[in-house]
């Protein structure tokens, strides 16, 4: 993040004018921000003008490296562009950000995490964004109702479902292989989206329009059903299924990663023995029990807590960058 610091200082100093508003407030917000305890919190000494231009400074950045000047990251990437909101729906949460790059292959969906919480969104997904379409990717940070603003079942399932199916109409985006990764409750969302084509038809996100060609978890919540019993989240399993197990069970079958194996896409698992937020037994029971179905699934063990994964300057990420390339 001292990239950023930097360029933002270099920009002001220089006399860039830099246009403020609220949702690029938002971003830049995520792009600075560092993570304490699971809150976010803002970093000292740096003012909205400085941070505003410093996110310029790394979009800039993003662009030129996926052009293959300037950077190592991808020299061989073509033309980025910046961010373009699209909506899939009509309700305020019912978006996505696409970063394209020119050329590219590889579409990368990204699913944020917050235990499904409104009070968490897609900037949290804005850095990956930049940093993958730097290495020439094209990304789509997804957003989706949540509990707190329409998020009740199956709303979220739903959401993510059509938002990823809009991939299917849109121009100039590559569909040959598309990936999917997700953070905390967003891992289980990605699991849970590369594994549809197995649900039963009048299931919410039954007969996906596209097919998922890989995906990686990060410190995912990929077994509602002993998450809900740990009082996760303080209780935000009950909230994204509607209630316990007991009473829901045809719900948590179609939405808990852990009861819909085998999937038949590959599933790299990411989490670190240190996580406080969500338990490493959540992707160490998912990928014993894959492995067990038949699945394509590996778990990779990282250093850091919970929010490493999602610090592009983290090694923890760049564990989840090569599993990416893999595939």
């Amino acid at each position: 993040m001292a990239v950023v610091e930097a360029a933002a200082a270099a920009l002001v100093g220089a006399g860039v004018a830099v246009a403020a508003s609220a949702e690029a407030a938002v971003t830049v917000a995520a792009v600075v921000g560092v993570f304490s305890g699971g809150k976010r919190t803002r970093m000292m000494g740096l003012s909205r003008r400085n941070l505003l231009a410093g996110l310029s400074a790394l979009s800039a950045a993003a662009m030129t490296s996926c052009d293959g000047a300037a950077t190592t990251v991808n020299r061989a990437a073509p033309d980025a562009a910046p961010a373009e909101r699209l909506a899939y729906g009509v309700d305020a949460s019912q978006f996505g950000d696409l970063y394209r790059c020119a050329g590219s292959n590889t579409l990368v969906v990204i699913i944020h995490g917050g235990y499904w919480f409104s009070s968490y969104g897609l900037d949290l997904g804005a850095p990956l964004a930049l940093d993958l379409q730097a290495r020439g990717y094209t990304c789509w940070n997804l957003e989706y109702r949540r509990n707190g603003n329409g998020g009740e079942w199956p709303n979220i399932f739903a959401d993510v479902a059509e938002g990823i199916d809009l991939l299917a109409s849109m121009q100039d985006v590559p569909r040959g292989k598309v990936l999917v990764i997700g953070h905390s409750a967003g891992g289980q969302l990605a699991v849970w989206a590369a594994g549809r084509h197995t649900l039963p038809v009048g299931q919410p996100g039954a007969q996906p329009k596209v097919a998922v060609a890989g995906v990686v978890s990060q410190a995912g919540v990929l077994d509602l059903t002993t998450a809900d019993k740990l009082g996760l989240g303080g209780g935000a399993v009950a909230g994204l299924v509607g209630g316990s197990p007991s009473r829901y069970p045809e719900r948590y079958r179609a939405a808990d990663p852990l009861e819909m194996v085998p999937i038949g896409v590959p599933v790299r698992c990411v989490h670190s023995r240190d996580d406080g937020v969500v338990p490493y037994e959540q992707s160490q029971t998912y990928v014993a029990s894959a492995v067990l179905a038949g699945d394509n699934a590996t778990l990779t063990t990282v250093d850091g807590n919970h929010f490493a994964l999602i610090d592009i300057d983290s090694a923890a990420w760049r564990a989840c960058v090569e599993l990416l390339a893999a595939f």
